[in-house]
């Protein structure tokens, strides 16, 4: 056997061993940022008083009264976490957390951008890095657009063996 064949071979079976993983990847990668977001949206409705301090003295988002940011930021951490969570609307929900996440960084800029806070910004790179693996991949097969798709694929052939 040639190098080339065994490397071949061996590329080939470690393709397909990753590839029977991708469902529990996507699955796993929409439950821990899911969580987090649906995690600190929960702690801002728990606490709404503290959560409109913050936004009144702390959190400094742009063109939007605190209160309204407020509602539109903890509305947007539960629902679009629940969603890419769940695997439902998959791309557009984790866009719209991406946005959630962006704005987040943005209107605490002063204090994750300071000297002694680079673990909590690179959080935020990390859960903005999943959620554009979900978005350009999708939120894979274990989850309700995954269970959808199947479901109108299989639809046609379902119709022609009722008929």
């Amino acid at each position: 056997m040639k190098l080339i064949d065994l490397y071949t071979a061996l590329n080939s079976l470690l393709a397909r061993v990753l590839q029977a993983l991708e469902p529990l990847f996507a699955l796993g990668v929409r439950s821990f940022v899911g969580w987090q977001f649906m995690k600190s949206g929960w702690l801002k409705l728990s606490a709404w008083d503290n959560t409109l301090y913050l936004f009144n003295e702390e959190y400094h988002v742009p063109v939007l009264p605190p209160e309204l940011a407020a509602v539109i930021g903890t509305g947007g951490e539960l629902v679009f976490g629940t969603l890419v969570l769940l695997g439902f609307a998959g791309r557009a929900a984790a866009l719209g957390l991406a946005v959630v996440n962006v704005m987040a960084v943005v209107s605490y800029a002063q204090v994750l951008l300071a000297p002694g806070f680079e673990a909590a910004l690179a959080m935020h790179y990390l859960w903005g890095l999943m959620l554009l693996v979900i978005a350009v991949y999708g939120p894979g097969l274990w989850s309700i657009d995954g269970l959808m798709a199947r479901w109108s694929s299989a639809a046609p052939r379902l119709q022609m063996h009722a008929a």
